[in-house]
């Protein structure tokens, strides 16, 4: 038997470093807002031929859009956001760039969104987490509200929901240092997928270690919590896995305009595979047998016991 429980020291660690890292990422360089939180015009192009980045650039910049902010999508696709223009300019626009660069351009995506909007889709994006976070721990208390201390539960599931939301803000925050991907209303919309998706899979274990536990009340709770895990580590696995079977085809298949909302979907099933199995339930055996002094066992000058 796979000795999760015993290897949490492991896990928390792994996860401290993650977030440590996330932190930091996110305090120096935040997440790149998009059209749909700072107003303007996103528009994707595809291009006939391939066109280098730093091309359509200085092309772009040669029409009047200096302050184009350009990212490659791939495959013969950018995503170009402006100020606010029109339809019709962005059809014009993709004309010239096509004259220009030798090839035919098309204009395969355009929204537009004003400054009003975007400032309160953020604030609305974080009311929905907020509302689904604290919806969720009241669900769970009251469902296992016949185990002691049934917060306990509910608050480490929320635990393990707040490290999969940073561990997407983390790798989004770097992705958006080093290609300038941006995060849009889509990005939103992924990340409450997500916390439903690891909300999900913790509840699952959670459901069986109640059941072990009501079975045999007398078995060390480290040993039920274990054995639990065990039991449906199957069942987690071939559910993540199937998911990310479908998660690899949209990303592979499904165009341009989800990609960053399928990568998402992508990291936020892992993490939540990973804080399900190694994260939630490890933290409810620290909580009940009062093992704080466990989850920073791991730092130099914390005196592990003998």
């Amino acid at each position: 038997m796979i000795d999760f429980v015993g290897k949490k020291r492991w896990f928390f660690l792994a996860s401290a470093i993650v977030l440590l890292v996330g932190i930091v990422c996110l305090s120096v360089f935040g997440l790149k807002p998009g059209t749909d939180f700072i107003g303007g015009t996103a528009i994707t192009f595809h291009f006939s031929q391939p066109v280098e980045q730093g091309e359509l650039r200085q092309e772009m910049a040669n029409l009047g859009y200096d302050d184009a902010m350009i990212q490659n999508a791939g495959e013969g696709y950018f995503i170009v956001h402006l100020g606010q223009i029109l339809s019709a300019e962005a059809e014009e626009l993709a004309e010239a760039l096509g004259e220009d660069l030798g090839c035919e351009a098309m204009v395969e995506d355009y929204y537009l969104a004003s400054p009003t909007v975007g400032i309160e889709t953020a604030r609305n994006a974080g009311i929905a987490i907020a509302v689904a976070a604290v919806a969720m721990l009241l669900y769970i208390v009251w469902a296992f509200r016949r185990m002691p201390k049934p917060f306990r539960w509910g608050t480490c599931a929320i635990i393990a929901l707040i490290h999969d939301v940073l561990v997407v803000l983390t790798i989004f925050a770097i992705l958006g240092w080093l290609a300038d991907i941006e995060v849009d209303a889509m990005f939103i919309t992924g990340l409450l997928a997500v916390v439903g998706y690891s909300i999900n899979n913790t509840v699952v274990i959670f459901d069986r270690i109640r059941e072990n536990r009501l079975k045999d009340l007398n078995t060390d709770f480290e040993v039920t919590v274990n054995s639990s895990i065990v039991e449906t580590l199957g069942r987690s696995l071939n559910t993540s896995l199937t998911t990310l079977f479908v998660i690899l085809a949209l990303l592979l298949f499904g165009g341009v305009t989800i990609r960053f909302f399928v990568l998402v979907l992508l990291i936020g099933v892992i993490a939540g595979t990973y804080s399900s199995l190694c994260i939630s339930s490890q933290l409810l055996v620290v909580w009940e047998k009062r093992q704080w002094g466990q989850l920073f066992s791991w730092l130099p000058f914390v005196k592990r016991p003998a």
